[in-house]
């Protein structure tokens, strides 16, 4: 969390934002520790509503009027959260919040990407990938490309479920063929900080989990903007996706996720990339927070360190 949103958040009169817990030592901060799951909800939507009505922060220009979760390690209690191991339970939601907020408080952020594509013998590694244009008026990172599909996991949203509705969303790609052929290609794990292309105030860091998917599509099945968040898709080479890469054209996470399936395809190689192990390791960093991603990373021999 950034001092600035620590600030405002103190301002606030204790009625509306409930306890706040600093440790200047650790450099932690403890809110929104309401005794049940509701409580919480209601504190956090109470002081998002109130920096939107009062337009305390840009970034809550982008509001979407969609609830993310926000994970604990331990579990609530009638007092407050629990701090003694007897007492812990697994990895679960403790309150959700609305996703143009969750920067601001650096917590980790969850979404699914899919990369859709066309073989293709006769073009560079043999296949086309499906790349889709931002709308311009988007809040954030308009004009950009993308991923195929991509978007934002809800609290309790499956993420096979979410990259169905948001193939259907995004780009009119019907649930059967999602169904048949989507496929899982694993997680990533990394953090970022945003710029002025994000929207509102830059600076905020973001841990952020994606669960990956790869989808071949037929020839005669094409993607099409559905909600007005895609201009257009385009049906590129792998040079050519490459190309825009090394420009800097493509929404960062986004370009994370392609430098990631030209790793899993074989189009980026250890034997053609110095940097090889080192640019796979930072696609699952470690994060020392709590979430479903805390399995996958404990499954990986040596997790890179932020």
């Amino acid at each position: 969390m950034l001092e600035s949103t620590l600030k405002k958040l103190l301002e606030l009169p204790e009625f509306l934002r409930g306890r706040v817990v600093i440790n200047e030592a650790e450099r932690t901060v403890r809110a929104f520790e309401q005794s049940t799951e509701q409580e919480r909800n209601e504190a956090v939507a109470a002081v998002m509503s109130h920096w939107r009505q009062n337009k305390t922060f840009g970034v809550l220009r982008g509001w979407r009027d969609e609830l993310w979760p926000v994970y604990c390690r331990g579990t609530y209690i009638e007092d407050g959260l629990a701090e003694t191991e007897t007492e812990m339970r697994p990895v679960h939601v403790g309150y959700s919040v609305e996703r143009s907020a969750t920067g601001m408080l650096g917590v980790t952020r969850y979404g699914v990407h899919m990369t859709g594509y066309t073989l293709d013998p006769g073009a560079p590694h043999g296949m086309r990938i499906w790349v889709p244009r931002r709308a311009a008026n988007k809040s954030t990172y308009p004009g950009m490309l993308d991923n195929t599909v991509a978007g934002g996991l809800m609290t309790g949203e499956d993420p096979f479920e979410c990259i169905v509705r948001e193939a259907d969303e995004e780009a009119s790609l019907p649930a059967d063929i999602m169904r048949q052929r989507a496929r899982f290609a694993g997680m990533l794990t990394y953090i970022y900080i945003t710029d002025e292309r994000a929207g509102g105030e830059t600076g905020q860091i973001y841990p952020e989990t994606q669960w990956v998917y790869d989808v071949e599509l037929p020839l005669d099945v094409r993607p099409r903007p559905n909600d007005g968040e895609v201009a257009e898709f385009t049906l590129m080479t792998v040079d050519e996706v490459r190309e825009e890469l090394a420009r800097g054209h493509f929404k960062p996470n986004c370009g994370l996720v392609l430098v990631d399936f030209f790793v899993r395809h074989g189009i980026i190689t250890r034997d053609g990339e110095p940097d090889f192990d080192q640019i796979v390791e930072r696609m699952h960093r470690y994060l020392p927070f709590p979430g479903p991603h805390s399995a996958y990373n404990a499954s990986r021999a040596k997790p890179a360190r932020p």
